[in-house]
């Protein structure tokens, strides 16, 4: 859906972006007929054809709060998934947590997420790269 490669560090993401196939919002609030705390996921992508719906979330906790961060992603969101396919008329909707922690350990599932989102399954190295530098400057600056 983007003309022209740019290095990740540098590239802005407009808020919606959409082709014939699918439409990705970034960063934007999802109104709903309820009131729903978490509808904010970070990525929303919707894949107009086969009518799937990913809420893309992503985090980079400390090691230990790896999994517990997963699951409260799962959970919160859920409820978002639900609404969702109601309202946009969605074979379904998945919750798909993306979290690296900010040593650059990664969960089992990762890889499984990343080839559900048609990603190059080793597409988390170049994830980790760029956590690891930014936790690198923040203590740095710190």
């Amino acid at each position: 859906m983007i003309d022209g490669k740019s290095p990740y560090y540098k590239y802005t993401p407009a808020n919606v972006l959409e082709n014939e196939n699918f439409k990705l919002y970034w960063n934007c609030g999802i109104l709903t007929d309820k009131t729903i705390p978490f509808n904010r996921p970070d990525i929303t992508s919707m894949n107009k054809k086969t009518k799937n719906t990913f809420l893309i979330d992503i985090a980079v906790p400390n090691t230990h709060n790896l999994a517990k961060t997963i699951t409260d992603k799962q959970n919160n969101y859920q409820e978002l998934a639900n609404e969702i396919c109601v309202m946009w008329k969605q074979k379904a909707a998945q919750v798909m947590p993306i979290v690296i922690s900010s040593t650059g350990v990664i969960p089992k599932s990762l890889s499984q997420s990343l080839t559900r989102l048609n990603l190059h399954p080793n597409k988390y190295t170049q994830m980790q790269t760029s956590v690891i530098l930014v936790t690198c400057s923040i203590v740095r600056n710190f």
